[in-house]
């Protein structure tokens, strides 16, 4: 595996590093622009959407700067997959000029920040090839792998630290996206969402998905995460964890307590309550030893990362201005 400077630091680190919230619902609910198919990726086509990215990052950045701690840094492309491309007319050729485009973004926002103080880890964002609440079709680990490679194959051109598939709802897609970093020794983050009963969408436990990625793909994955759902819904599963607890390496929690199907069908944004989502945080730090990333998902804005960071890394004698 291909392991960076920044991905070493990263992972020697003594603070858990910060990344940004829900980037899509702000961008919608807040900015009040439209993104087809949900697709963030879009912002890069105007100067008015690039600064709205602008302004989206830059407050996140400067809470992690502000704590002293690292920033992963995601590009905009969860909808920038094959499958979704073919969606909104986009050619293999087209999808990966969208990707180098994103990391190109994502590469001078990170030249105007990153400091001694301040590392900052450039992450190529991989969305589902569904929908990402609902499983559509279930497909083979090939079939994902396939679907894909394209945007992981440019991921590794461009120069990112790392890849993590976001809001995965099932182990078979998620094996593919590993097999397809691992043909070209690209570092690998496994994120999984989960239902209000704290299982995939497809019905297995946390504990099955992670242990069958792992078992079908030598372990690939750096560490896997949980994304796209409230801590209350899968915090009780942490509880009665075991061994696979140390496999968990990030949380990037929504700020609601809705379910998915609600969540689809909401008009206006569940902000939640960021002090405490932060307070649920911490609980779920005391759960899991090797939480590497801290940051939110649906709903969630720098507020409630300014929250999480006050609540999980900020000493006593520190000040969070």
């Amino acid at each position: 595996m291909n392991i960076s400077q920044r991905m070493l630091q990263y992972m020697e680190a003594e603070k858990p590093f910060l990344s940004d919230g829900g980037l899509e619902t702000s961008i919608i609910f807040k900015d009040g622009i439209d993104l087809p198919e949900f697709a963030a990726f879009t912002l890069l086509d105007s100067d008015e959407g690039r600064a709205s990215l602008d302004r989206y990052f830059q407050k996140f950045l400067k809470i992690a700067q502000d704590v002293g701690t690292g920033f992963v840094l995601d590009t905009a492309t969860w909808r920038a997959n094959s499958a979704w491309g073919r969606v909104m007319g986009l050619g293999h050729d087209e999808i990966s000029a969208v990707n180098r485009a994103a990391v190109d973004y994502a590469v001078r926002l990170r030249l105007g920040w990153e400091s001694n103080q301040l590392p900052i880890l450039l992450n190529g964002m991989i969305g589902p090839a569904g929908d990402g609440y609902v499983i559509d079709d279930i497909l083979s680990p090939q079939k994902a792998k396939d679907i894909h490679a394209i945007q992981i194959n440019t991921f590794a051109k461009s120069g990112v630290d790392m890849v993590t598939a976001m809001t995965m709802t099932y182990a078979q897609e998620a094996i593919g996206v590993v097999l397809a970093a691992q043909a070209v020794d690209m570092p690998v983050v496994i994120a999984f969402t989960v239902e209000t009963n704290g299982r995939l969408p497809s019905g297995q436990t946390i504990a099955e998905a992670i242990e069958q990625v792992d078992r079908e793909t030598g372990a690939g994955p750096l560490y896997y995460m949980i994304n796209c759902a409230h801590p209350e819904h899968f915090s009780d599963v942490l509880a009665k964890g075991a061994g696979w607890l140390t496999r968990i390496g990030a949380i990037r929690a929504n700020a609601s307590r809705m379910s998915h199907a609600e969540l689809d069908a909401a008009t206006s944004l569940d902000e939640g309550d960021p002090a405490q989502l932060a307070q649920d945080y911490k609980s779920l730090q005391k759960m899991l030893p090797n939480l590497k990333m801290l940051g939110g998902c649906c709903g969630t804005d720098h507020q409630h990362v300014a929250a999480i960071a006050q609540a999980c890394i900020v000493k006593r004698d520190d000040a969070l201005l």
